[in-house]
């Protein structure tokens, strides 16, 4: 008896077998086992090709010539080191082509959240609120403890504050220092994110320093100014007022009536002093160049604080 054909594997589904030459009925495949069958009979094509010494040098040839190509494209698209040239062109070109905001307008931005408005009212005999002036005072405690001046809330029998944010409070004095016509106020409510001002000594400012004052001048504001410490140790006594005060901050940063109480501030944005007056030559109480201010020393004594 004949002995069946016998077929390598095939990759073709079962149910697409052709007929038998001739129109004869299939013939059902009967497979050796492996190990009875010639290596030669079940190797496919890949087998044969991976066989070739010839096209497995040609593929690793094509694979280190693509890995060459990746990492020389890799090295080619690498960002450059970055040289000083580099960085100082790249400055020109800002300066030179944005507005940067100028030394006062930081100084002022920076000081500007301690800033309050401070408002007087006395009762008429009615019982009604009247106001009795409008002043500026800078926090200085991020408790709600606000540094003015004392001629802005002196007889007032109301005092309310308004702070940045736009949080309105009443408040109380609870310190005074009629030589350096200072008053320490305690506000009654506080805003969550309150920023107190930072205090920096004089000791080390000389006439011409840049100094910022912020303020409300009639109301108006906050407003900024812009000027130079014009000297030291200075004295001065308002028409009103019957004290003289001295060892004061001459500036010449515009300030008009509102403004007392208010900051005087370097470029950095930092409390050195306190307005407290202008010089009036004349009645009209407008500004001519010449504004006094307490240095923060005397002024945050009055609040109870230690000394730089």
């Amino acid at each position: 008896m004949r002995k069946p054909a016998l077929y390598s594997p095939s990759a073709r589904p079962a149910g697409s077998k052709r007929g038998a030459p001739g129109g004869e009925a299939p013939v059902e495949a009967v497979a050796e086992p492996a190990a009875a069958m010639p290596r030669s009979r079940w190797r496919g094509v890949a087998g044969r090709a991976a066989s070739s010494p010839r096209v497995m040098w040609s593929a690793l040839a094509l694979l280190a010539a693509l890995l060459a190509a990746s990492v020389w494209q890799g090295g080619a698209l690498a960002p450059r080191a970055l040289t000083q040239k580099d960085i100082d062109a790249a400055v020109l070109r800002t300066l030179t082509t944005q507005s940067l905001p100028s030394a006062a307008a930081r100084a002022a931005e920076k000081i500007r959240p301690a800033v309050v408005r401070v408002m007087s009212y006395v009762k008429d005999k009615k019982g009604e609120e009247q106001e009795q002036g409008v002043g500026t005072g800078v926090v200085i405690v991020d408790k709600g403890i606000i540094l003015t001046n004392l001629h802005v809330v002196q007889g007032a029998q109301i005092i309310k504050l308004v702070f940045a944010d736009g949080t309105e409070s009443g408040a109380s004095v609870t310190g005074v220092q009629p030589q350096n016509d200072l008053a320490v106020l305690q506000a009654h409510t506080i805003p969550d994110d309150l920023i107190a001002a930072t205090m920096r000594s004089t000791n080390d400012l000389l006439p011409g320093d840049g100094v910022v004052a912020v303020g409300f001048p009639f109301g108006i504001g906050p407003s900024t100014s812009s000027g130079v410490i014009s000297g030291f140790d200075r004295a001065f006594k308002s028409p009103e007022g019957e004290q003289e005060i001295g060892n004061l901050i001459q500036f010449d940063a515009a300030a008009n009536p509102g403004n007392s109480g208010g900051p005087l501030v370097t470029m950095d944005g930092e409390v050195v002093g306190i307005v407290t007056g202008i010089l009036n030559p004349t009645s009209h109480r407008t500004f001519v160049g010449i504004g006094f201010a307490v240095p923060i020393e005397s002024a945050a004594s009055a609040a109870g604080l230690p000394p730089f």
